[in-house]
């Protein structure tokens, strides 16, 4: 065990069951978040009084809705009096752009940034098993091994500048939103036609058109109407459209990322505060005329 402090700022779906992982490992953060530190921590943790409280320690990890907040929250480290924070770690999805700007600040304050969004939704978090996309100098990634294993199975280091895993993390989860919003029209289309849902998912699963919707969303929330995968279609919205914004500003291929901006705006509209799997529910009341 390291004699390095860590602190972690947000404990939302994510970030509360990625901390309490961290505590299971031995790794006992200091917390903040703004909905109630006490609350939200989990056992083992100490809570802050205040991010300035948080800012005292060595390495802080963030968990935060977007990059804004981000800009936010790191502004707020750098102005806090007694600043002891040498790296900051973010696990947020803010798209490159934002990534670029807040490691600017950071680094004019002495700080290193180390952009590491996380994929595997909130029963990974849960389950300790998210995917880190690390992007960042070799040697503060390196010294993140101990944390990053308590929290994930698959680590990868992208590249060494911050943004680059935001871009890989944009891309992952634009395939995700595409894959959730193909199979819902494909599943309608077999409903269509008189074919179970169960039995399109056994064929599709064993056959070319296999994904992670089918393979997953599909049967735990879709086909159980649960439709509680723990990640907001507000947010599928903002990655999708994060994603949509980045590939216009670099002259990239764009027609598929259009549609996917299109569709998953307009389902936000119409169903807010919705779990991104229902989606499925959007495009089945298209078809039905609605």
């Amino acid at each position: 065990m390291s004699d390095t402090s860590y602190g972690f700022i947000g404990l939302g779906n994510m970030g509360a069951p990625m901390c309490a992982n961290l505590c299971a490992a031995g790794i006992l953060p200091t917390v903040f978040d703004v909905a109630g530190s006490a609350q939200r921590a989990p056992g083992g943790a100490v809570v802050a009084d205040s991010l300035a409280d948080v800012a005292a320690q060595d390495t802080v990890f963030l968990s935060l809705p977007d990059g804004k907040v981000v800009a936010a929250v790191c502004a707020d480290i750098l102005a806090a009096p007694d600043r002891r924070v040498s790296t900051v770690v973010d696990f947020s999805t803010t798209g490159p752009a934002a990534a670029g700007e807040i490691n600017a600040a950071l680094a004019a304050g002495g700080i290193t940034f180390v952009d590491a969004p996380v994929s595997g939704g909130r029963a990974g978090a849960i389950a300790g098993t998210v995917t880190v996309i690390a992007s960042g100098p070799d040697d503060a990634v390196a010294a993140l091994a101990e944390p990053f294993d308590a929290v994930s199975e698959n680590i990868f280091h992208v590249g060494q500048t911050p943004g680059q895993g935001q871009v890989v993390k944009l891309l992952n989860n634009f395939l995700s939103a595409t894959a959730m919003a193909a199979t819902s029209e494909a599943v309608r289309f077999g409903l269509g036609h008189g074919v179970a849902m169960e039995t399109i998912l056994d064929v599709v699963n064993v056959s070319t058109g296999r994904n992670t919707a089918s393979a997953d969303k599909f049967p735990n929330w879709v086909a159980t109407e649960i439709f509680n995968a723990g990640f907001a279609m507000a947010l599928m919205t903002k990655d999708v459209a994060l994603y949509f914004d980045e590939v216009r500003k670099a002259g990239a291929p764009d027609d598929i990322g259009a549609a996917m901006t299109t569709l998953w705006n307009a389902a936000d509209t119409a169903m807010p505060g919705a779990d991104f799997t229902e989606i499925y529910k959007y495009v089945g009341a298209k078809g039905d005329g609605a």
